[in-house]
């Protein structure tokens, strides 16, 4: 498997694209190292991806899921989460961060392979590194089409069996302040991109199904339009978008910097970005829903967004929340 650095990768991009050609491409957070391959070239054994209806996962002989699954979280101690939370929080209290996403690696047991969670997983992004990881993720990082460029930042999670959730959802104070937050960030980053952007839904509701229930989560659409040579210009584009601010925060540089300190693992792949270019439009994704492979056992990465308003348990309870696979 060829991986790039930045400066290639932005020049193979910027080739692939410009010439019309298919790919896929997979970023990790640090935007230092990337995989881009023609789709043609893809070797399934390798890589499997599905884009919405995208995909080189051919169904036939598709094996039968395990009965019953096995999916045993163990998370890091709450002490051990509080020492972090507070870290990045007495940042934001200083005034050196508006939002800061804390994430944590968990070590699940489960019977399930990277392979089982991919088949079987129901999202609109899946991503199957061989040997590696495996994504599913929920949420959009930028689609382009026709040069119209549109991110749908997805912040607020809830379970959706509780009285009044999605009012609750919508009415609660933090994640309202959480929301306009990455809004603002979003808005501020194609804005460096593209011109005519606004925000043309605002913190609209999806259900999500998962194998421990169904939870809510609030989005929004941020579009712009792109310059007419955007095609050449892809690889610029796309890395000058990087990382992405929903599961960094704002400011975007000195909160990368403070949840780097507070956390203590390297993210890799996971809140990288991942996408397909079919030869005219693009579509992508944050690497967001993770499991990766160490060693031969399973670790799903997961996190949220801290404000001022955050407390410790809360946001401990929402890690927890997301380690989930979509299999029902």
């Amino acid at each position: 498997m060829r991986l790039y650095n930045r400066i290639n990768a932005i020049k193979r991009i910027n080739q692939l694209a410009g010439k019309g050609v298919p790919f896929v491409f997979l970023i990790n957070f640090e935007h230092n190292c990337s995989y881009i391959e023609e789709t043609n070239a893809i070797d399934t054994d390798e890589l499997l991806y599905q884009f919405g209806t995208k995909t080189n996962y051919q169904h036939t002989n598709t094996p039968v899921k395990p009965h019953p699954i096995v999916w045993s979280p163990s998370p890091i101690p709450f002490e051990e989460y509080q020492k972090a939370f507070h870290q990045v929080k007495n940042n934001i209290l200083k005034g050196n961060s508006f939002l800061a996403n804390l994430t944590c690696i968990t070590p699940v047991e489960s019977n399930l392979s990277l392979d089982d969670i991919f088949i079987h997983s129901e999202a609109t992004y899946k991503i199957r590194l061989a040997n590696h990881f495996v994504c599913f993720s929920p949420e959009t990082f930028i689609k382009i089409n026709n040069g119209i460029i549109s991110s749908y930042p997805m912040k607020g999670t809830i379970r959706a069996d509780l009285p009044r959730a999605a009012e609750k959802l919508l009415e609660d104070e933090k994640e309202m302040a959480e929301h306009a937050t990455i809004t603002d960030l979003i808005r501020n980053d194609l804005s460096m991109v593209a011109h005519k952007v606004s925000v043309t839904r605002y913190r609209y509701i999806d259900k999500l199904t998962t194998n421990s229930g169904k939870i809510l989560q609030t989005s929004t659409e941020i579009t712009g339009r792109l310059p007419d040579n955007y095609h050449q210009n892809l690889g610029n584009i796309l890395f000058r978008l990087l990382p992405a601010g929903s599961i960094t925060g704002a400011p975007k540089k000195k909160t990368t910097e403070i949840i780097k300190e507070a956390e203590n693992y390297d993210r890799g792949f996971y809140t990288g970005i991942a996408g397909y270019f079919d030869g005219f439009s693009l579509d992508s994704t944050v690497m967001i829903r993770f499991v990766e492979l160490q060693n031969g056992k399973l670790y799903f990465k997961s996190g949220g967004g801290i404000t001022c308003q955050s407390n410790a348990i809360s946001e401990y309870q929402e890690m927890i929340q997301k380690i989930y696979v979509p299999i029902y």
